[in-house]
This record gives C-alpha cells, sequence and structure tokens, in this order.
C-alpha cells in the first residue's frame, strides 16, 4: 500500500493487476475501509483482466483525518436535514467526489469503470454528474439517490453500536453486530470470518468521529435524481432484496433516475457482502465494463 497526495490531502491506496489493464475504481461505504473490499473479491477482478484500484476515504482507515472539524451529533444532523433546516457540514459529497479524482490523476489514470457501495455509490453517482469524462461506466452497490431512511428501530440500534467504547475488545464486537445488523437473512452469516474482519479494522483504524462527519456529509447533499436523468453513462445498479438499511425501493429508484441502467437484484442479500453473491456482483461489473468498452 502507498498514500497518493489527491485533493490536498493524503490517500491511502491499494492497487492489483496490471497498470496497462483498464481500471475499476472501488469506492467504500460510510466508515469502512479499504480492507472491507476483500482480498480474493479485489483479485477476482484483477484476473478478469482489470486494473483494481481501492482506497480509503477521508476521514477513514490511513488517510487524512478531519479532527480539526466539528464532530456533528449524527441524530440532530439529521433530524435538521429532515426538516429542510441544511446545517453546515465539514465537507461534502463533492469534496469527496474530488478526492476519488485526485487518486486517478496521482496514478496517472484518465478514466475508470467505477464501482461503489452504499456512500460509496453515492460518491460515484456525484462523481459520474461532474466527471462525466472521468467515469467509463458506473457500477452502484447497494446505494441510493438521496439520504436514506431507515427504520427508527434500526436508526437507534447503529446510533448505539456507533458510540466510542475504550477497548479493543467492545469495539470489535461492536463491529461485529454492526455486520450481523446489516445481514439480509438470504445467506448464512459467517461469524468467524466478520470477526476476523472486525478485528483487522479496529486494529488498522479506529475513528468513529470520521464516520459522523462522513453521515453529515451525505445528508447536506440532498437529492441527486434530477441530476442523474442527465447522465450518459453505462450504469448498473445492484442491490439485495432484504437490504434494511437502504431500503430495496431505493436501489430501484437509483436505476429508474439513469437513463438506460440495467437493475441487478441479489435475493436475500442485506447491506452485506456475503461470497456467495460475489459471482452475480462481479458479472454485473464486468459485464456493464465490456458493454461500456475497455
Amino acid at each position: 500500500m502507498a498514500q497518493v497526495r489527491a485533493n490536498g490531502i493524503d490517500i491511502e491506496v491499494e492497487t492489483f493487476g496490471d497498470p496497462a489493464d483498464p481500471t475499476i475504481l472501488l469506492v467504500m461505504g460510510i466508515s469502512f475501509q479499504l480492507v472491507h473490499w476483500p482480498d480474493e473479491f479485489v483479485e477476482q477482478l484483477a484476473g478478469r483482466g482489470f486494473h483494481v484500484v481501492r482506497f480509503d476515504n477521508r476521514d477513514v482507515g490511513l488517510s487524512t483525518w478531519f479532527d480539526d472539524e466539528p464532530r456533528p451529533n449524527p441524530a440532530l444532523f439529521m433530524v435538521k436535514s429532515m426538516l429542510g433546516l441544511r446545517p453546515p457540514a465539514p465537507y461534502t459529497l463533492h469534496d469527496m467526489a474530488d478526492d476519488t479524482v485526485g487518486v486517478l490523476d496521482a496514478l496517472d489514470i484518465d478514466s475508470a469503470h467505477v464501482v461503489g457501495l452504499s456512500m460509496g455509490g453515492m460518491i460515484s453517482q456525484r462523481l459520474a454528474i461532474e466527471y462525466p469524462e472521468r467515469v467509463r461506466s458506473l457500477c452502484s452497490i447497494m446505494s441510493s439517490t438521496r439520504p436514506p431512511k431507515a427504520s427508527f428501530r434500526l436508526i437507534l440500534k447503529l446510533l448505539k453500536l456507533g458510540s466510542d467504547p475504550e477497548g479493543r475488545e467492545e469495539r470489535i464486537e461492536n463491529t461485529l453486530a454492526l455486520f450481523r445488523l446489516l445481514s439480509g437473512g438470504g445467506f448464512a452469516f459467517d461469524e468467524e470470518h466478520g470477526a476476523g474482519l472486525a478485528a483487522k479494522a479496529v486494529d488498522r483504524a479506529w475513528h468513529p468521529a470520521g464516520t459522523d462527519r462522513q453521515s453529515a456529509a451525505i445528508w447536506v447533499d440532498g437529492d441527486r435524481r434530477a441530476e442523474l436523468s442527465g447522465l450518459k453513462i453505462p450504469t448498473t445498479v445492484v442491490h439485495g432484496t432484504a437490504d434494511p438499511l437502504i431500503l430495496p425501493k431505493l436501489g430501484r429508484e437509483t436505476a429508474d433516475a439513469v437513463p438506460g441502467a440495467e437493475m441487478v437484484w441479489i435475493e436475500g442479500m442485506g447491506h452485506e457482502w456475503p461470497e456467495e453473491a460475489w459471482p452475480a456482483i462481479l458479472d454485473a461489473i464486468t459485464d456493464r465494463a465490456d458493454l461500456a468498452g475497455r
């Protein structure tokens, strides 16, 4: 792994495959790090003839943290935003899209097939709107065109798990509990894998303040549907039919917003990344890239 200077900050980046091959840029979701893209999944993408780039978003992992900026109260920020008050955020999805362009520039990549997961899908949509010449194809996975509104019960559980315990073991258990909570039930939950990933993420970088600032960036971006209606970028939307966080109807809404977008459903998948679903997700990404032209 290495750091690049992008959009005035340091971004931790890792690449797979031959740089001479077409690039797939992976954009991760809120609070998650580049390690949440499974190595085996990324290697399979590279094995299909792509140069794959994954990176830590700002305020997470080993990229620049914004601890000099205020830490928003996520519940209060959400309520104010829902009331149309639009409180100021430390940064926006526009800034995070600029970060992705900076990563491409630092790696001397003119354009890429862009794959965004959850908040990463929102960043990728913003990237496609503002820099269409840099996006060869777009794959928006378990994402939305606007701030998602989960059930009140789920939000309360997420806020509780988003607390900041001091001990390593409690941090790992909170992270594992989050994985369980977002599982859709259609695939067996792998406790051993989840615990290992939780420990890896906690030991690499624990930074809940960054999660709160990323959440604020989502809320202030608002609704992108009108802007997405003008896209001419080949697009695929992938969504689980049992996603409790970003409801399936929001996946459908995303596909409806982008002219000509293909909708791919993963039966029983929640807001998760089960290995059994990888073949369908890999095909959705690479089939769209092939249709768009390598």
